[in-house]
């Protein structure tokens, strides 16, 4: 189930950095069921902001959301984590990574970022 985050624990800094279900419903080109057939089955993660569910904006790129992203979040949620600490972890900067956890998933450390949500689980 999704939390309430405030707003300065983790994701975007910015309102632009967050979008509402139907923006990625629009984005995605799916119905809004779908996203919220997606957020159940952890392929998108999305949390309270303002009372309204959002999905942090670099999490879904272009018409697709970020390859890797499905397998972080079932890994993280095998290894306890709920919404809200899924979403700290991918937002926690990371002097090894190009930012943060999420940042990476983007590029050519994705597999890195999937490695180490794996080891959360021992």
């Amino acid at each position: 189930m999704t939390e309430s985050v405030p707003a300065d624990q983790a994701g975007p800094a910015d309102a632009a950095g967050w979008l509402t279900l139907p923006d990625v419903a629009e984005r995605l080109d799916v119905s809004i069921s779908k996203v919220h057939q997606m957020i159940r089955d952890r392929e998108l993660l999305a949390v309270r902001r303002d009372g309204v569910r959002r999905v942090p904006a670099d999490l879904v790129a272009n018409r697709t959301v970020l390859k890797h992203l499905p397998g972080v979040l079932n890994l993280l949620a095998d290894a306890g984590y709920d919404d809200e600490a899924a979403l700290r972890w991918l937002y926690e900067p990371d002097d090894t990574l190009p930012g943060t956890p999420a940042a990476a998933l983007g590029g050519d450390q994705a597999r890195e970022v999937k490695r180490r949500a794996q080891a959360l689980g021992f």
